[in-house]
Formats: C-alpha cells, structure tokens, sequence
C-alpha cells in the first residue's frame, strides 16, 4: 500500500510501517493543502491511505467515489510516543480498509 502521512504526525512514524510505500505530505510535495486538496492530490499521486490526526476530516470530507481511504488516529496527543502504540491497529487496518472508507483507531486509557 502507498500510504500518505499527515503534516501534523511526526514524520519519525513512517519507519513504523514496515512493509508499505508510506511518505509523509512534506517529502511528497502535498505540504500546505488543505484537506479537500491534499486528498485530490495524494488520489493523482496514487497514494491508497491518508492518515491523519484531525478529528475534524471525516465530517469535512464526503468520500463518495474516493480513490483513497483515511485512518484518523485518536490519541492523547500527535507526539511520536501516543502515536507508535497504535500502529499495530494501523498495519491492520491498513490490510482491510478500502477506497471511501474513514476509519478511526483510539488509544487504549483515552
């Protein structure tokens, strides 16, 4: 899977998903757009998977008819630590998640 990493998760977590094409929007050039356009950008980048920690995206976000899937994280926080405890229910989800689904994974204890 090509997997494409939110600005505001620390880009350290990529080398956590082993196994995938994952780059952060800053080194694939998306750094800046705005959710709607950062969406139709990683779809013509052909990236599969968005991950994000922005609770706010799947109400913002109709993906009808989308290329891409999106995995919002509910954490603590978006530093590194809260982060790395979620990815095996990353890599998951990420086997089994399709184009036009939003799905969220939550820390344990929130």
């Amino acid at each position: 899977m090509r997997i494409l990493i939110d600005e505001c998760i620390d880009e350290r977590f990529r080398n956590a998903l082993t196994g995938h094409d994952s780059q952060t929007a800053r080194y694939a050039g998306l750094a800046g757009l705005k959710n709607g356009d950062l969406l139709k950008a990683a779809e013509a980048a052909k990236f599969d998977v968005f991950l994000t920690v922005d609770q706010g995206i799947e109400y913002q976000q109709n993906l009808t008819g989308r290329k891409i899937a999106i995995i919002i994280f509910r954490t603590k926080s978006n530093r590194l630590h809260d982060l790395l405890q979620l990815v095996p229910a990353c890599l998951a989800r990420i086997e089994s998640i399709r184009a036009g689904q939003i799905v969220s994974i939550e820390a344990t204890g929130l």
